[in-house]
């Protein structure tokens, strides 16, 4: 690309460099300011190819429907060949358009020149070995041998450079996935699998699969990436897409998103760029995505304390997306419990796998979620209300994960002898679980140190599974208890060979199998068992891993898991999932160089090499939520029988 042409869009998008600091930019006219770039026009909706559109023009931005950019055929995106599949292998145009870069300041460790270009089987071009071979030499002259290296300081050296090989091809494959829309970053693809034909909707930015990106490119303080996928994905929320003429709730936030380019009504020479959602609607199962909205939130508290732009967060529009989502979770509904009630695939683990009800990874969000929204709300008249539901659903959701989903052995032995069909208000077997219901797998299984959380819990069901991410995002968002989460960390380090083995992380714990699989996935031949979300292992788990683990000051359990990992990521193209009880085959439908599993290696080092980072993630408790949970405790009918006080302040 000549220079020419690269001060011809520069000056077309104002500024490529981001200034985040900066007044002017964040002016009354940032609306205008930022969408100017991607040229947004108004349509009427002309068909079922044509959805409605969307047009910004004021700061609250909440007007309904999908992004359209004008792109003249023959004009500057013409010559500059910004186009979206272009862009994606363009690695020039990404280097200029990321925000935040500044070449001198050491960026060009994690960059590869054009001419040194990656190739997607893993390996460097042979023309450029030499090249490679030398900053790898410099690399081992300048770092420090380790003295107890038993091995010695040759060994040490080589290894230290082999783990700097694969941080820079992490960071090579994840500027690789970046999605452009109109010119801007706005996310990374799900995975770049070039042995993939099929690539179903892989090739989309989905939304808990930027989370770990998004962090990454944070901690490099590369922040324009992030800024733009919270505005554009706010501007997708509450989409009215149906299904058997049913439309999702407001405030409901897509799972993915697609750049598409489309012809532009009544002219052949032109084209436009759409950004098209899917809340389900499209995918398998037709699920729609609650977790969606909630890591919306927490990455946008990441982004403001990562970078120190609050002007994001503080904007109208935000502020009202914020808002519509949390009415969306705190609506009453049929349900006594504080917990968030949901379908079946509505998460992660987004097949059939009876997690429907209240799963334990949906109420971790959920209170992260809360927590932050909290935290980033702007005090006026109308969120008194909200603000005051919010401050009550969170000592009722705190108090009821850490009293009834716990599980350790002295509660397995309560549970043992529990006594069922008790009604009463003051029942100790709240929920009619019946002791029958323990299996032989948990009874072996339960070490004398350490415990979890339990997956699900409804009426006559306990769910005793283990599952990874709601277990480790209670530790990382306080749900847990301080002892909770030291106790979540011994047990993983006391059950380390089943959940970890030789891929950390193990999803959930145990497997279905045999006719419970049958029944419960509905023979999905996908979820076969320690397959998938099955049981399977998936190397994304590690930043999540990382940050509980930093955050409870025991960052060498993380380190250990990230050593583990080392050895096989990068050998075996970055898939997706791990297949086996130990994870010793690479997933048997898993994509290679999966966005998401490259992101969370890269979180996770990053996170271990600055503990602090940790601090844009983790949430804690104030000392009225502490002193009203205290109260909680004391009034718990387990805890203490007899009269209760006249007087109540909170309601469970």
């Amino acid at each position: 690309m000549s220079m020419g042409t690269m001060e011809t869009v520069g000056h077309v998008f104002s500024g490529a460099a981001p200034q985040f600091l900066s007044s002017d930019l964040f002016s009354s006219n940032l609306d205008s300011v930022f969408y100017s770039r991607c040229h947004i026009k108004s349509a009427e909706k002309k068909g079922p190819r044509y959805l409605r559109s969307l047009k910004c023009s004021s700061m609250s931005g909440c007007q309904i429907g999908s992004y359209r950019c004008k792109r003249l055929g023959g004009g500057l995106y013409r010559d500059t060949a910004i186009d979206r599949l272009k862009l994606l292998s363009c690695k020039c145009q990404q280097a200029e358009s990321v925000g935040g870069i500044d070449t001198d300041e050491g960026n060009a460790a994690w960059f590869v020149d054009s001419a040194k270009k990656f190739n997607l089987n893993g390996s460097i071009n042979s023309q450029n070995n030499l090249e490679f071979e030398d900053i790898e030499k410099l690399k081992r002259e300048n770092k420090v041998s380790m003295s107890n290296d038993k091995t010695g300081t040759g060994t040490s050296t080589f290894a230290a450079a082999s783990v700097d090989s694969i941080e820079e091809e992490a960071w090579e494959l994840l500027r690789a996935s970046m999605v452009y829309y109109c010119g801007s970053p706005v996310g990374t693809i799900a995975a770049n699998d070039p042995t993939c034909s099929n690539v179903l909707n892989y090739d989309q930015v989905f939304i808990r699969d930027f989370i770990p990106s998004g962090i990454a490119f944070l901690l490099k303080g590369e922040y324009e990436i992030v800024r733009n996928f919270i505005l554009h994905t706010l501007q997708l929320q509450s989409w009215e897409k149906t299904m058997d003429c049913h439309s999702p709730g407001q405030g409901l936030m897509p799972a993915s998103f697609k750049v598409r380019t489309v012809p532009l009504d009544g002219d052949d020479s032109a084209t436009e760029e759409v950004l098209d959602p899917d809340f389900g609607e499209a995918a398998i199962g037709r699920v729609a995505p609650v977790d969606s909205g909630l890591w919306w939130i927490i990455l946008l508290r990441a982004y403001g304390k990562c970078s120190g732009d609050l002007s994001v967060q503080e904007r109208v529009d935000i502020q009202t997306g914020i808002k519509m989502i949390l009415r969306l979770c705190l609506a009453d509904g049929f349900d006594m419990f504080p917990t968030l009630l949901v379908t079946d695939g509505s998460c992660m683990i987004d097949r059939r796998m009876g997690i429907h009800g209240h799963p334990l990874e949906i109420q971790s969000l959920f209170y992260s979620a809360l927590l932050c929204a909290r935290e980033m709300l702007t005090l006026e008249d109308g969120s008194a209300d909200l603000l005051r539901a919010l401050n009550n659903r969170l000592v009722a959701l705190s108090f009821h994960i850490r009293e009834y989903y716990w599980i350790d052995m002295r509660k397995l032995n309560e549970i043992y002898r529990y006594k069922t069909e008790e009604y009463s208000y003051d029942a100790v077997n709240k929920f009619n679980i019946y002791p029958d219901q323990i299996s032989p797998w948990l009874v072996e299984w339960m070490p004398n140190k350490g415990g979890y959380l339990i997956g699900n819990l409804q009426p006559a069901h306990m769910d005793f599974r283990f599952f990874s991410l709601g277990n480790l995002w209670a530790v990382v968002s306080g749900l847990a208890t301080t002892t909770q989460s030291h106790a979540i960390l011994d047990f993983i380090e006391a059950k380390w060979t089943d959940l970890v083995a030789e891929m950390p992380f193990k999803i959930c714990y145990p497997a279905l199998e045999g006719q419970e699989w049958q029944i419960i996935t509905g023979c999905d031949p996908k979820n076969t068992p320690w397959s998938y979300h099955n049981g399977g292992s998936w190397p994304t788990l590690l930043w999540q891993f990382a940050v509980a683990c930093v955050k409870m000051n025991r960052p060498e359990i993380a380190a250990k898991a990230v050593s583990v990992a080392e050895k096989r990521l990068s050998r075996d193209k970055w898939p997706e999932y791990y297949d086996t009880k130990k994870a010793r085959f690479i997933g048997k439908q898993s994509r290679l160089f999966q966005t998401w599993s490259i992101a969370g290696y890269l979180v996770a080092k990053l996170i271990l090499a600055d503990p602090s980072a940790a601090k844009i993630l983790t949430t804690e408790e104030d000392s009225e939520l502490v002193n009203a949970f205290s109260c909680m405790i004391t009034g718990n009918p387990r805890r203490k029988r007899g009269p209760k006080s006249s007087i109540k302040t909170y309601i469970v």
